[in-house]
């Protein structure tokens, strides 16, 4: 194993530690761990928080300022923030209008923004939480019951996030964000492992001439294993995969306000005629140079079955440590959605 690391136990420390000097419109607490604006709380401003085990940056902390997160909370490397930490971010960072976590579909993620939910409404907070489980690829995985989140998390913290700033509620953005994520799918591809640092070792093996399709960010195992190909074969059957995909309904819990409401949910399919949002992501390690190829295909497929591009994200966004590999997300885009697309943004991650 070969990383820039100091003792194993203190890597995401001190790469926080990092992270707030190099960002001092950011502040960092440790003993519970977050990081919020440094202007947060905000008055009157619904906050958004989100968070997930780290190894994925730039998401979540990357993606707190003004445009986007109030808060981010992360856990050890691939491990799941506490509710502990969700619910210390969110009393720092409430400006009185509530909060709205933003949670990934991982079983830990859910389970511990759940209890934060009930912390932070007890105390009176409003709160409301929307998960975001937009991969085709795998469903009932390892990690989770349903369709896992990935990378349309991106889309919705920047669109949310826009909207948040420019005044929406608590309610509007849930409805906001919950539109996002039925709009939104995603399937990934790995050309290798990564290596968490506490164990060591690559997650898995991939032999020399082999590519795992439908990867989760944490390397996960995906739906097979085929032989490399070129690039153009290998983006024709992720995009294939996330715009053939059917009309999808799953039952989601989400706090009302005073409790959990079960919810069901269905994402329609992607039409003729559709404007989307392109978003290609590296995995971590794969260069810009080769996204571009990948965008090049991507953009034929689209045209073929009838969608237009009308806005892309290019780059390392939500990534898996160093491993090989891209993802690829489209969401469907209306008018709504594209005006908090374009709106300004300024975080660490992501400006515009």
């Amino acid at each position: 194993m070969k990383k820039l690391i100091n003792a194993v136990e203190n890597v995401v420390k001190e790469q926080l530690e990092g992270m707030a000097l190099a960002h001092p419109e950011l502040t960092v607490a440790f003993e519970p761990t977050f990081i919020r604006r440094a202007d947060a709380p905000v008055a009157g401003k619904v906050a958004l928080i989100s968070g997930g085990g780290s190894g994925h940056e730039p998401m979540h902390g990357g993606f707190v300022g003004k445009g986007m997160l109030d808060g981010a909370c992360p856990g050890e490397v691939f491990t799941s923030p506490t509710p502990d930490q969700m619910y210390a971010c969110a009393k720092a960072v409430d400006g009185g209008a509530g909060v709205l976590f933003i949670v990934k579909n991982y079983t830990g993620d859910v389970m511990n923004f759940e209890a934060a939910a009930e912390l932070v409404a007890a105390d009176g907070i409003k709160v409301q939480n929307i998960l975001i489980d937009d991969d085709v690829a795998v469903k009932d995985s390892l990690y989770t019951a349903g369709r896992r989140g990935v990378g349309t998390t991106v889309l919705a913290e920047k669109i949310v996030g826009a909207a948040a700033e420019a005044g929406y509620d608590l309610e509007a953005c849930a409805a906001l964000c919950r539109k996002v994520n039925q709009y939104g799918r995603s399937f990934g591809v790995a050309l290798t492992s990564c290596t968490v640092p506490a164990a060591g070792k690559p997650t898995f093996e991939l032999g020399e001439g082999e590519v795992e399709m439908g990867i989760g960010i944490h390397g996960e195992p995906g739906t097979h294993r085929m032989p490399i190909g070129p690039v153009d074969a290998l983006t024709a059957y992720a995009a294939g995969q996330i715009i053939d995909d059917p009309a999808y309904t799953r039952t989601v819990r989400e706090w009302d306000g005073s409790g959990w409401a079960e919810n069901t949910l269905t994402d329609a399919p992607f039409a003729k005629d559709d404007n989307v949002i392109a978003f290609v992501n590296s995995m971590g390690g794969t260069p810009l140079s080769e996204l571009y190829a990948v965008y090049r295909k991507l953009d034929a497929v689209c045209k073929e079955k009838g969608l237009t591009i009308v806005r892309n994200l290019i780059g390392p966004y939500i990534t898996s440590l160093e491993m090989q590999g891209f993802s690829i997300t489209l969401l469907k885009a209306d008018d709504e959605i594209l005006k908090y697309w374009d709106a300004p943004v300024k975080t660490p991650g992501l400006v515009r």
